[in-house]
């Protein structure tokens, strides 16, 4: 097991998932209430992720803020460098996980009935308190289970983890980089071990997520009686 690079993994799963919650959760309840006609050009983009290769979102981030570009050369001259760092590792990783954290989020929103929201506003609630004693009780499993899985997509990417950050040990090599290399070397004893942990934190996040989607369904149906 290469302990380095699964303590990169492992931050940078915990930073991603930080950073995504509060804007994924604030994404995900717009989007499952809003009535806009823009609604689906915005789940186009926020799914896209999730069909381009990840060399495509690795590559276009290079052309927008590697050092060749203006921007890019603005911020190295700032001391802020993202290509090859932790930082730029961070930005991309929440660019790709955006669609695993928002989409329960917002299937747990969407099946909250309306009427539960029309009978907090009557009874006194202000929107914001509606969302904290109704809204977000009822919602909770959608969380837990976007936080599982951009976790376990966090620990098992890696193209754009790859080309944005490249392979500098103890620093960007991420536990999937690394078990390419190992099998690159033939030390297929260590691959098996570092693919059986991503395997085994995939299974995991699944098993959460389909735990708590069954949770958040007994207890909509609870409230709802």
């Amino acid at each position: 097991m290469d302990w380095s690079a699964l303590h990169v993994s492992l931050l940078l799963a915990a930073l991603t998932t930080l950073v995504l919650l509060p804007l994924g959760l604030a994404l995900a309840r717009w989007l499952a209430i809003t009535t806009w006609a823009g609604r689906p050009l915005v789940e186009a983009l926020l799914l896209l992720p999730l069909l381009l290769p990840p060399t495509v979102m690795g590559f276009y981030f290079l052309v927008l803020l590697g050092q060749g570009s203006a921007l890019g050369g603005w911020l190295a001259s700032q001391g802020v460098r993202l290509v090859f760092s932790l930082q730029g590792l961070l930005l991309v990783s929440v660019l790709v996980n955006l669609p695993f954290m928002v989409q329960p989020i917002q299937r747990a929103f969407a099946a909250v009935p309306h009427s539960l929201r029309e009978a907090a506003w009557v009874s006194g609630l202000s929107p914001w308190q509606t969302f904290w004693r109704v809204e977000l009780p009822l919602a909770w499993p959608g969380l837990l289970a976007g936080m599982a899985l951009t976790v376990a997509h966090t620990l098992g990417e890696f193209g754009v983890v790859l080309m944005v950050g490249g392979n500098i040990p103890g620093q960007t090599r991420t536990l999937s980089v690394s078990l390419y290399d190992k099998v690159q070397g033939l030390e297929l004893q260590s691959a098996h071990v570092m693919a059986l942990a991503l395997v085994a934190t995939s299974m995991l996040a699944l098993t959460v997520v389909l735990a708590f989607d069954r949770i958040g369904q007994r207890h909509r149906a609870l409230q709802e009686r």
